[in-house]
């Protein structure tokens, strides 16, 4: 009994847990009663606090009740009840209304004599505080800046910074009492004057040069205000342009490498080491050098902090961080299963070749003692390893092996299937390996998904495998063993082998004609399909239906449907396939399993532009952002009539630098027989509206004419906007195959208010800003065609559907830069791996699927060789005449 009592005294319970939140709400009205105990109301405000901040959703009339009771304990002399109150009051500001109510009580609070109280008071203030009431306490906020009391001034100050990141342009008029914070004694007060002094002055280049160059020659009292100073610094390095005087900053930088604070020296050496090829290798060096001694450090804290800056160095140059590559192998043994998995994967980024091996045994010995997100990371490091070496394959192919037969999460087994399937793209030679590592694994594979894009991949590759009948017994055991999905997965797996091989056609024939029975119907329907398309042998059918997959977008393909369906008109005329939008490269590597990956995301610290919110809205929806522009442009009446998006340029072309007045950027959009010019325009300038904003083209090609355009009724500051153009297309595509065009923004500009953005008086004045000029190419018409048998199509359209040519390209010096340069001119698809040249070749041949505009599929094989310069015999394959000619002749 004695040793449960002392289980039970050393357990911690939650007081607040299983809160109910009209119960608590319940008690709150305890706060209106004439003499409240303030024991009691002490209890509630926090039971109120911990629920909203546990994530617990408070109705707006619920919390405004609750917040106007709350008022009356203003009444209360308590300081642990005020300053609860204060916190109250910041927490439901945005739910309750009429929060203002409040505002004369903290003003006086502010303003009064009790310390105590003016900190939190200013907080909640603020809070509450919108741009037509910041004028009132102006003076007061002044006066809370170069306050003696340190809490009160960075209360003020922390309060300024919110102020002026939502829009308070008044805060800046406050510069003097902040200039003079910076100069304070105490250290939290200068950090965060300087802060808010940086925020400031963060729109005006020259007034940030002035800052740092004045600080910079001062010594900062605090560490984290010299912190801060070094990453202004930092970031004035990176936008300072080529040729500029940066030696300050430099040696500013390095003089904090020899600071005495611990925090400092890793703050400098992390920027010295982030600058790149900036600004000189020996200043990296010197960042490394001092990382190397924080490595030693008996603080975990800094061996992590100094081990992940290296890594980070490491993925931009791995040379210079071999020389601390001894240190960092003492730390694989490190206690802290952190630092030794972070020392393992910075290894893993700038070991040397020879160390491979041991390297791998060192990870095989703590890979179980580790958490599965740190596998991952591991998992990760060897495959990028795998890429800088790629000769190693067999090392860490065994490794992958071993780790993929032992216990593991989902996320974890997707990691290792895709190094492995990375290995397998990088090095044919590693192609029975891989895959004979893959098919043991699904024997004993526990996630439908990854057996599924195994089976899919073991079909593709398997089946142009010099042994493909090797696969066939791991592909069957799936259709006798598991459930439907993975059962019709292996199915569809085995047609790949039947229509690839045809010594083993007669017996896939026999599989699949058991799966006719099966008690699935999507097994039984794909099995009757495969199996009478590959024993009546049609050839074209079974290139486009077998060995390659539609080329058309998912999401696009169910909402065509979707609206085919729902449409009572349509329901006499056959579905059309090329109403569905093209598959673009991103829907590619979505599906694919080798280039599937988590990339991180910066975000901009400008707001976003229209093509880049379609860009996020299509992370969030799982579409293409090919189909939120095909959703956003068919809601516009000029554009409804276009037809299907055919494709739409990947990357928009900046036609403005990012520091002008105006910044457009375009996005061309392609229809069967128009082009839609997307301009994301957004205005710098605060003080100027611009009405009625849209943008001029002009080009001397022929096959272009302008049809209409869409204007933006009014372009705010910083209020991203988009005007359209759209323009016909010749029929005849060698017309309008390319066209260089001049841009001019025009617009109506009216002066305005910069803090409230109200125009001034008058009609305001026509303007136009020139803009860079913008061409249109092959690449633009042409969309990539994902093909798995490229021979197979290239048989199909035959040699009287073929034109050949050469070509030196004398400007090229290396077979790589020839094919990029192929690639991204011709914006094809590169089959077969052929985008990529074996290392030490001297000739290489390219084979690029793609479709035109007018659905018409092309193809080219071409034949590269290098002596001092690059010839290329190309050959274009398309049942088009025109469109061959095209294609050859815009090379030239």
């Amino acid at each position: 009994m004695l040793k449960k009592k002392e289980e039970d005294e050393g357990m911690v319970v939650n007081p607040f847990a299983n809160l109910e939140k009209s119960s608590v709400l319940q008690e709150a009205r305890i706060f209106n009663e004439t003499q409240p105990d303030t024991k009691r109301c002490r209890h509630v405000l926090t039971k109120i606090l911990f629920m909203i901040n546990q994530g617990e959703t408070i109705g707006t009339k619920e919390a405004t009740e609750t917040f106007f009771s709350m008022t009356k304990l203003f009444q209360s002399q308590k300081p642990v009840i005020r300053r609860l109150l204060y916190l109250a009051i910041k927490e439901m500001a945005n739910v309750s209304e009429d929060v203002i109510i409040v505002t004369s009580s903290l003003t006086k609070d502010m303003t009064g004599k009790e310390d105590l109280y003016r900190g939190g008071a200013i907080r909640a203030l603020c809070r509450i505080t919108d741009s037509t009431m910041i004028q009132s306490i102006e003076r007061y906020m002044k006066q809370a800046i170069v306050d003696r009391n340190p809490a009160v001034a960075s209360a003020a100050l922390v309060s300024s910074v919110h102020m002026l990141l939502k829009g308070n342009e008044v805060v800046k008029r406050w510069v003097n009492e902040v200039q003079e914070a910076v100069s304070s004694e105490n250290k939290m007060v200068q950090y965060h004057a300087l802060g808010l002094l940086y925020h400031i002055r963060s729109a005006d280049r020259m007034a940030i040069s002035k800052l740092v160059a004045k600080h910079t020659k001062t010594s900062l009292r605090s560490p984290h205000a010299t912190c801060l100073l070094i990453r202004i610094a930092a970031k004035a390095l990176d936008d300072a342009e080529p040729g500029s005087a940066t030696g300050d900053l430099i040696s500013f930088l390095e003089s904090c490498v020899r600071n005495k604070s611990e925090m400092v020296m890793y703050e400098a050496a992390r920027c010295l080491g982030q600058l790149g090829d900036a600004k000189a290798r020996a200043i990296t060096t010197t960042a490394v050098s001092t990382l190397s001694i924080m490595l030693n450090s008996p603080k975990p804290t800094l061996r992590f902090a100094a081990l992940r800056a290296l890594n980070k160095m490491a993925m931009q140059d791995p040379s210079l961080i071999q020389i601390v590559n001894h240190d960092l192998e003492l730390l694989i043994t490190d206690s802290n299963r952190s630092i030794a998995t972070l020392a393992i994967t910075t290894l893993l980024k700038t070991g040397q070749e020879n160390k491979i091996d041991l390297l791998m045994k060192q990870i095989s010995t703590f890979m179980g003692d580790i958490a599965e997100e740190f596998k991952v990371v591991i998992v990760d490091a060897i495959r990028n390893l795998c890429q800088r070496f790629p000769k190693k394959y067999p090392a860490m192919l065994s490794f992958l092996g071993t780790a993929l037969r032992e216990e593991g999460g989902a996320d974890f087994k997707k990691a290792i299937v895709e190094a492995i399937i990375n290995i397998l793209e990088e090095n044919p030679e590693a192609k029975d390996t891989c895959l004979g590592h893959l098919c043991e694994y699904i024997e004993d594979c526990e996630h439908v998904d990854l057996a599924v894009r195994v089976l899919h991949l073991v079909g593709v590759e398997g089946s142009r495998s010099t042994r493909p009948n090797t696969y066939i017994r791991y592909v069957y055991n799936r259709v006798m063993l598991e459930n439907a999905q993975i059962r019709a997965a292996a199915i569809t797996a085995l047609a790949k082998f039947g229509a690839s091989n045809a010594d083993l056609l007669p017996s896939i024939l026999t599989l699949l004609e058991r799966g006719l029975y099966d008690t699935d119907d999507e097994v039984r329907d794909r099995s009757t399909f495969y199996y009478h398309l590959l024993k009546e042998q049609h050839k074209s059918t079974i290139g486009t239906y077998v060995l390659n997959r539609l080329p058309v977008s998912i999401v696009g393909l169910e909402n065509a449907l979707l609206a085919y369906t729902q449409d009572e008109s349509q329901q006499d005329i056959p579905f059309d396939i090329k109403t569905v939008p093209l598959e673009t490269s991103a829907d590619a590597s979505r599906l694919s399993i080798s280039t599937a990956g988590a990339a991180a995301t910066q975000a901009a610290a400008t707001a976003m532009t229209p093509s880049s919110s379609a860009v996020a809205a299509a992370a969030k929806t799982g579409a293409s952002a090919q189909d939120v522009y095909a959703e956003q442009l068919a809601a516009i009446p000029e554009f409804a009539d276009l037809g299907p998006l055919f494709r739409s340029s990947t990357k928009p072309v900046e036609l403005t630098e990012s520091e002008t007045e105006y910044v457009v950027r375009c996005i061309r959009h392609m229809f069967a027989n128009h082009v839609v010019f997307q301009f994301d325009c957004t205005n710098t300038l605060n003080d100027q509206l611009l009405d009625n904003v849209s943008v001029a083209l002009e080009t001397g090609d022929e096959g272009f004419e302008i049809v209409s355009t869409v204007s933006i009724a009014r372009l705010g500051y910083n209020k991203p906007a988009t005007t359209y153009t759209c323009m016909a297309l010749d029929e005849d595509a060698s017309l309008c195959a390319s066209g260089s065009f001049s841009c001019t923004l025009k617009f109506l500009v009216k002066d305005c208010d910069p803090t409230t953005q109200e125009p001034d008086g008058g009609d305001g004045y026509e303007d136009e800003y020139v803009l860079e000029d913008m061409e249109v190419t092959l690449a633009d018409h042409m969309a990539p065609l994902a093909t798995s048998s490229f021979s197979t199509t290239w048989e199909e359209l035959g040699e009287d559907n073929e034109v050949e040519d050469t070509y030196a390209l004398t400007s090229m010096k290396s077979l790589e830069a020839a094919v990029d340069q192929v690639m991204q001119f011709m914006g094809m698809h590169a089959c077969e791996r052929s985008g990529k040249i074996t290392e030490g070749k001297s000739t290489h041949v390219l084979l690029l699927a793609g479709m035109f505009r007018n659905h018409e599929k092309v193809l080219v094989r071409a034949r590269l060789a290098l002596t001092d310069s690059v010839t290329m015999k190309i050959a274009v394959r398309s049942a088009d005449e025109i469109l061959r000619q095209v294609v050859v002749s815009s090379v030239g």
